[in-house]
């Protein structure tokens, strides 16, 4: 036991460190400003280039932590290759209503379900099998793609506790709880939203049971007993934060600017 305490004493300064980042986003006036389905429609165009990019920081985790090439070998972090499997299996494989389908493509589900537009997410897609990344960015909103390209940027550093800390510490946990009351109400109103708030729960579910607590022993395991990489995770996980704050602010601007 004391040596999980140890392990894991340094989360408890990342998270004090982080505090006033996470106060911000859950204090954040878009939550307020997203009041009608149109509304949360300009949310969902945007923030589905955010639940895209996540699979790729997911995958960079996946190769790095387990091991995809043919001849196998063992990979150096068992815990953390076991988690990161699991969380590509729920993300890229889940079952809804019985069939199976990643969160993404339920996401785009979702959208054409409220009548939000996809077509840009789509052609981004599309784009990939023949463009760069940076060129094939070009068309997506700026505020969306600046964020992206900072999920990118981490990617191409190469750095595994970094990643996984802005995966810990940015991403999952920030939007189920901010939106699971006023979504349900939506959906409630509406049954335009249903899959969306299905999407939402499933996150609530999965993240708060087991996917949190075993990403945080993720971060401590990469991590070990270095200062020097638990330093790199804290600014890791701020620079996630504050990309996630970005986009936030864009996109209520773009909510304000549509009234």
């Amino acid at each position: 036991m004391s040596q999980v305490i140890a392990d894991l004493a340094p989360i408890a300064a990342i998270e004090q460190r982080i505090a006033p980042l996470r106060q911000h986003l859950a204090t954040h006036p878009l939550y307020s400003a997203i009041d009608d389905a149109a509304k949360l429609r300009l949310f969902m165009q945007s923030h589905v280039f955010a639940v895209w990019d996540f699979m790729s920081l997911l995958k960079a985790l996946q190769n790095q932590l387990t091991c995809v090439t043919v001849p196998w070998v063992p990979s150096a972090f068992p815990q953390s290759r076991r988690f990161i499997n699991e969380i590509v299996l729920g993300e890229e494989s889940d079952v809804f209503e019985g069939r199976t389908v990643s969160h993404f493509e339920l996401y785009l589900e979702a959208m054409e379900q409220s009548g939000a537009d996809t077509l840009p997410v789509r052609a981004l897609l599309g784009s990939l099998t023949s463009k760069p990344l940076k060129e094939a960015l070009q068309p997506v909103p700026s505020s969306a793609r600046a964020f992206v390209q900072s999920t990118f940027s981490l990617i191409e550093s190469g750095s595994l506790h970094a990643m996984a800390a802005a995966f810990t510490f940015g991403r999952e946990d920030i939007i189920p709880e901010m939106f699971r009351a006023f979504v349900r109400d939506l959906s409630h109103r509406s049954k335009d939203f249903s899959i969306f708030a299905w999407y939402l729960e499933r996150h609530i579910e999965v993240d708060g049971e087991n996917h949190g607590p075993l990403s945080l022993r993720m971060v401590a395991d990469l991590c070990g007993t270095d200062g020097r990489l638990w330093n790199e995770a804290a600014e890791a996980a701020e620079r996630a934060l504050q990309a996630r704050l970005a986009l936030w602010d864009s996109i209520l601007e773009e909510i304000q600017q549509a009234r």
